[in-house]
């Protein structure tokens, strides 16, 4: 019998550069849509599992025997198979991933922010998703910023680190993944935090935020959240800067980029919107403010040498510079249009979905929810 492996050690065998072999038995296409990348380069195949059916020797024979070869399908039956099959031909170090690619679209690394001091900050990173969400722990509490579905998780942290979810925040509502946020909301009695401009209207149940507004938690000493409008990516994005160090920023503002203002499919409208919130509202924050994003494209770029995806503001708008220098509304629209690729399609129904408008089987929400983000304004991280 051969062993089975999870996406979370799936991740850290890449962030330690262990020497596998990642053989992804879905047909090219599917592989070629959404495949396992990380913060390090990695030796992936994709050998059809049709192929280890139709001709096994000569589907084996592309391997070496002395490899340790980790096994990708779409569900995990494939996978085993192919495993099973690997291990009776000879190899000796061969394992299959439980619950398939859907498990690494959805697995969330934990990593603690260093700073925090009398309270913790954690960014959850959800490599399959190129996404981030974020915690942050103060006397026995927790609040969570754009969570993904897999809820799951966040539980599963708060019981470990023997804490209450009092707080579930929203910077905007998401449109390249399913949020969990509703339901965690639900499950743990936890006030859920977004801004009317994005969620009026829609069948959602949450609490408005207001721009200027500060949100504590209970009891003394602990980091003020500010809450500060900044519409663009959608009409009621919001950037939360935590205890005047941490700018949770969502789709506002990306390490490199920032976020597109299409999705809504009023480009001209809404970079207008994006223009005035960078110069009147982002732009002059303090630069030493630590950006938290939601989205990053280049992990050689984007994270630092723990693999964290952050830098200081300063650092991000050098980075940017050809955006940020901008000083002219049309010359800035201008870019954008001339930047903007075609969304993919499974956006508007996601945007249902996070409105409380549809409801898919979960099987469903699985396949809409596979694929890397494409939420970044610029080409420079296409």
């Amino acid at each position: 019998m051969t062993e089975s492996y999870c996406a979370s050690e799936l991740y850290q065998w890449i962030e330690q550069k262990e020497n596998c072999v990642f053989l992804d038995v879905r047909n090219e296409d599917d592989h070629g849509r959404f495949m396992v990348e990380g913060p390090n380069e990695v030796d992936m195949r994709n050998i059809p599992y049709f192929d280890f059916i139709e001709t096994p020797d000569a589907a084996s024979s592309q391997l070496n025997k002395s490899d340790s070869i980790r096994v990708i399908c779409a569900k995990e039956g494939s996978a085993r198979f192919v495993a099973e099959l690997l291990k009776s031909s000879g190899f000796s170090d061969v394992r299959w991933l439980e619950e398939g690619i859907v498990s690494w679209g959805n697995v969330l690394i934990p990593k603690q922010i260093p700073g925090g001091g009398r309270y913790t900050v954690w960014q959850f990173n959800r490599p399959g998703k190129a996404s981030c969400s974020y915690g942050l722990i103060f006397d026995g509490q927790m609040m969570i910023f754009d969570p993904s579905r897999n809820i799951d998780f966040y539980t599963a942290f708060a019981e470990e680190h023997d804490v209450k979810i009092t707080h579930v925040f929203e910077t905007h509502l998401q449109a390249d993944y399913i949020s969990g946020g509703p339901r965690l909301s639900e499950l743990t009695g936890a006030q859920y935090i977004a801004h009317e401009g994005d969620y009026a209207g829609t069948a959602i149940t949450y609490a408005p935020v207001t721009d200027g507004q500060e949100i504590t938690f209970c009891g003394e000493g602990g980091p003020v959240i500010l809450c500060t409008h900044s519409p663009g990516h959608t009409p009621g994005s919001t950037t939360y800067v935590v205890d005047e160090k941490y700018m949770i920023s969502g789709d506002t503002v990306f390490i490199v980029s920032i976020g597109r203002p299409d999705l809504g499919r009023k480009v001209v409208e809404w970079a207008k919107q994006l223009y005035e919130t960078l110069k009147t509202r982002i732009a002059v924050m303090p630069d030493n403010l630590l950006v938290l994003p939601g989205h990053y494209t280049d992990w050689e770029l984007e994270a630092n040498e723990d693999y964290l995806i952050l830098n200081d503001f300063g650092t991000v708008k050098s980075l940017n510079e050809e955006i940020y220098r901008i000083e002219n509304e049309g010359e800035f629209v201008d870019y954008i249009v001339e930047n903007m690729r075609d969304q993919p399609a499974v956006y508007d129904e996601i945007r249902k979905v996070n409105s409380g408008w549809i409801s898919p089987e979960e099987s469903e929400q699985d396949i809409m929810d596979l694929g890397k983000n494409e939420c970044a304004a610029s080409h420079m991280v296409a």
